[in-house]
């Protein structure tokens, strides 16, 4: 029996590959860890029967069209803002993510964002390497800001808002969280108070954002926002960069609006290297990692590959991201 085709728009994990290999005839990109140019995607793509996408791939109308064989979407990610859900279903084309894996590697993060931004680590790390340290400790040397006994707002209490509330529990905080479904049995189980979206800015000392990039949250954290926030508070985000209006919160750290922040994700990315936030010392930059765990992004590139599987061999993937395209294209 003929092998369905795959192709896969990034270098992936060797398990991942192989697991690939044994069900799909497939054709990896070969650029190293730099995105497949869109006119290859769109070359590639009239040929296959399904495709694993990064973020950094818009599979939008043009694509879909080009993919006429195309019956799975396969996205390495959780977000799947990079897809046009609608014109997939349409077409009946299945879509799925890999939500759950790296929720625990996510909060991972967003914790040690807060604490590296709250007790200026990286600011710190900066200063010695580079030959600052000159004197002897002094007492008000690095002076940061505490994380116990501290009030955390999360923005959204999903799998990955309740996996960082779990965290800041650990450490005597605080949580207090804002979502669009209230959690009661959250609140219960947790020991955390739900606020509005305004009143939870104005209370927290950190603010960890975990809601998904759409219209409705595009730049939910603009001028208004920071402004409500405590001059000592910080954000933190490790969701979607358009998320937080960035210009914005360029001018609230530069002009000590807000305390720092720990920003994961940008509206550009990679970031311009001349953007003017680089040179704050009130923030810390990682380059998208929140995931970056061997055994996270592993598992993500497997269940990536498991999804893709599962549409091609006539089994509705667990983490299908547009249910009603059953009704388009009965497996």
């Amino acid at each position: 029996m003929k092998k369905p085709k795959v192709y896969v728009t990034r270098q992936l994990f060797e398990k991942a590959v192989d697991l690939l290999k044994k069900h799909a005839d497939i054709e990896v990109f070969e650029g190293e860890d730099n995105p497949v140019p869109r006119e290859v995607l769109l070359k590639k793509v009239k040929k296959v029967d399904g495709l694993l996408c990064l973020l950094t791939d818009k599979i939008d109308t043009e694509v879909l069209d080009a993919g006429k064989n195309l019956r799975v979407v396969s996205n390495y990610a959780v977000g799947f803002n990079n897809i046009d859900i609608a014109e997939a279903t349409k077409r009946g084309v299945y879509v799925a993510n890999t939500s759950d894996i790296l929720t625990e590697t996510t909060a991972d993060c967003a914790f040690a964002l807060m604490m590296c931004i709250a007790r200026r680590i990286a600011e710190a790390d900066r200063h010695t390497r580079n030959g600052g340290w000159i004197h002897a400790w002094g007492p008000k040397m690095f002076l940061g800001s505490d994380i116990h006994g501290k009030t955390l707002g999360i923005l959204g209490m999903g799998r990955i808002g309740t996996a960082l509330t779990k965290r800041a529990k650990g450490f005597g905080m605080n949580v207090i969280y804002y979502d669009n479904i209230r959690r009661r049995d959250l609140e219960n189980e947790l020991g955390i108070k739900y606020y509005s979206f305004r009143v939870l800015l104005k209370k927290s000392d950190f603010v960890s954002i975990h809601v998904p990039l759409t219209d409705a949250t595009y730049h939910m954290i603009g001028e208004r926002e920071l402004s409500s926030m405590k001059k000592t508070a910080f954000l933190i985000n490790t969701a979607r960069g358009p998320i937080v209006a960035e210009e914005v919160l360029y001018h609230a750290l530069k002009n000590k609006l807000i305390a720092g922040a720990g920003i994961d994700v940008f509206e550009k990315e990679p970031i311009d290297k001349d953007n003017p936030i680089l040179k704050l010392d009130n923030i810390v930059i990682t380059p998208h990692i929140a995931s970056a765990s061997i055994d996270t992004r592993t598992n993500m590139a497997v269940l990536a590959a498991t999804n893709l599987i599962d549409v091609l061999e006539g089994r509705v993937p667990t983490n299908l991201v547009n249910p009603d395209v059953v009704n388009v294209r009965p497996l």
